[in-house]
């Protein structure tokens, strides 16, 4: 099994309805990307200094499964949305 877990801060003028939306966007890929086995997305409710605003937590099969997630038409559709609201990007693949 795979873990992907992607973390973002926002740019500082991102209104709180985008933020809501991207959320439900990267949930509503459940059922519909075929090797997508379980999605999670929390938002930040401390806000320190480290804290990143939002995180993503994805499994797969594969790393094969993973690329295909990545390829996928959906998946890139929500990336489009997400990629203008991010100020940073942080993530982690690893095996359990």
């Amino acid at each position: 099994m795979i873990k992907h877990i992607v973390m973002w801060k926002f740019k500082d003028d991102v209104a709180e309805a985008d933020k809501l939306e991207m959320k439900r966007l990267l949930e509503s890929l459940k059922g519909v990307v075929p090797s997508l086995l379980q999605i999670e997305v929390g938002m930040d409710v401390v806000g320190t200094a480290a804290s990143k605003d939002m995180v993503l937590t994805t499994t797969f099969h594969s790393l094969s499964d993973l690329q295909a997630y990545a390829d996928d038409p959906a998946h890139l559709k929500v990336v489009e949305f997400v990629k203008p609201l991010v100020a940073e990007r942080a993530l982690v693949d690893y095996e359990v």
